[in-house]
């Protein structure tokens, strides 16, 4: 997935090896975690948020917080293992493990991208009804479509600065959305809520969805691509550092953006639905009740926000498949690759397919971002055992904090899992 002009890698390049202003050498590093940022603003995040607050008001928004912190890590830890050795997530698993244990791994990211991939057609199929009337499963339809020529034929740099367009566009969408709600949202118990855990009964199904939603496991097998395609692999330990250093500034800002979206997606939907005792089941409805509690500018901007936060998620989601396919079977990661392209048309070929057989929509979208919850700890711990392993990442290797930190918010990972199996069954 390498197709950034020379030219351009050149010029990014020399100012990230220290030539010219700190503010220019930074902002050329600025992209790749916003690319991955809206992964996790897509339309399983609007069903999981939609959920949390109409069902349970400001009270889960402790979760998206962890789910926030949880993914800079390992966010940042992804990037790490591809500015250092020069592969992404799935190369770098199957050059190290056994082939049967990377078959597991491999198998499982891919049934997770194609949940991923549902969701983002769905949303995208329910923004084109909201706004045009167009039957979901011929939205869907478009969406796929269109999701995979925008992959197909697009330069990557190009296809960079349309994804961070959109995710500026989304979060405009929603700081409009706080402005226009009636009721004003409560920032006292917004503030309380977002640090102070607090487990309703029923409520832990939506809280691991939203967790799910945030931390995804497809954007941890990107981040490590994407950071490739800049070939911006250091030629010193000096270098490599300013470029380490460099990824952490534009992953932290980008999932804190992230963070301040999904928060937003809550709060509104706490002061739409919840305060008024609204009960919402598919987010349709969720857009057609906002008409007359926020007015007709909120339900358009709703609409609009979920289109574009599906089509530029199908995006993100279409080019892990490639990524994570190609690098598990070993071949080549360019977007031009038949094999490339197999993984990325049979992932969404696979999620249209399951679209078809769905009868609630909003049910299948939250259950979606469950199941990426549920594998997720098979993504983590692959991850944990490249960066902490010397031989693989040399000096860079894991330290005492990292190392810590990644065990912490893994187990808390696997104790939420297990929170949500044990109020199943």
């Amino acid at each position: 997935m390498r197709l950034w002009e020379p030219s351009l890698i050149d010029r990014r390049t020399e100012r990230l090896r220290g030539h010219g202003r700190l503010l220019r050498q930074v902002a050329s590093y600025i992209g790749p975690g916003f690319f991955v940022t809206v992964g996790f603003i897509d339309p399983g995040n609007w069903a999981t948020n939609v959920a949390a607050g109409a069902g349970y008001g400001y009270t889960l928004l402790w979760v998206v917080v962890l789910g926030t912190g949880i993914l800079i890590l390992w966010q940042h830890m992804s990037a790490h293992l591809g500015t250092v050795t020069g592969k992404c997530l799935a190369e770098a698993v199957r050059a190290n493990v056994r082939p049967w244990v990377g078959a597991i791994y491999g198998s499982t990211a891919m049934a997770a991208i194609c949940a991923t991939a549902l969701a983002e057609l769905l949303g995208a199929a329910i923004g084109l009804y909201a706004l045009f009337d167009v039957p979901i499963r011929i939205g869907a339809g478009l969406a796929a479509t269109l999701s995979a020529g925008l992959v197909v034929l697009q330069r990557y740099s190009t296809l960079e600065k349309v994804i961070v367009g959109f995710v500026g566009i989304i979060g405009l969408s929603y700081l409009a959305e706080l402005h226009v709600v009636r009721p004003a949202p409560d920032w006292g118990a917004v503030a309380h809520h977002l640090f102070v855990p607090r487990l309703e009964s029923g409520s832990t199904l939506v809280a691991v969805g939203v967790l799910g939603a945030v931390v995804m496991p497809h954007n941890m097998y990107l981040h490590s691509e994407i950071i490739q395609n800049r070939e911006w692999k250091g030629r010193s330990d000096a270098e490599t550092r300013r470029l380490l250093r460099f990824e952490f500034v534009d992953t932290l800002l980008a999932m804190l953006v992230g963070l301040a979206i999904n928060a937003a997606m809550i709060i509104v939907a706490a002061s739409v639905f919840h305060s008024h005792g609204r009960q919402v089941h598919d987010l349709i409805q969720a857009e057609a009740t906002l008409r007359p509690l926020a007015g007709n500018l909120a339900s358009v901007i709703f609409a609009v926000g979920l289109l574009l936060a599906g089509i530029s998620s199908s995006v993100t989601a279409a080019l892990a498949a490639g990524v994570t396919f190609t690098g598990y079977i070993g071949k080549d990661t360019r977007i031009e690759s038949g094999w490339f392209r197999l993984g990325m048309i049979g992932t969404l070929v696979a999620a249209y397919l399951l679209i078809l057989a769905v009868s609630d929509t909003f049910g299948a979208l939250i259950i979606s971002q469950v199941c990426l919850s549920l594998q997720l700890p098979l993504t983590m711990l692959p991850l944990w055992l490249l960066t902490n392993n010397k031989r693989v990442m040399g000096k860079y290797s894991n330290g005492l904090l990292e190392n810590s930190l990644m065990i912490l918010t893994g187990l808390a990972v696997l104790v939420i899992n297990s929170l949500m199996l044990a109020a199943l069954f």
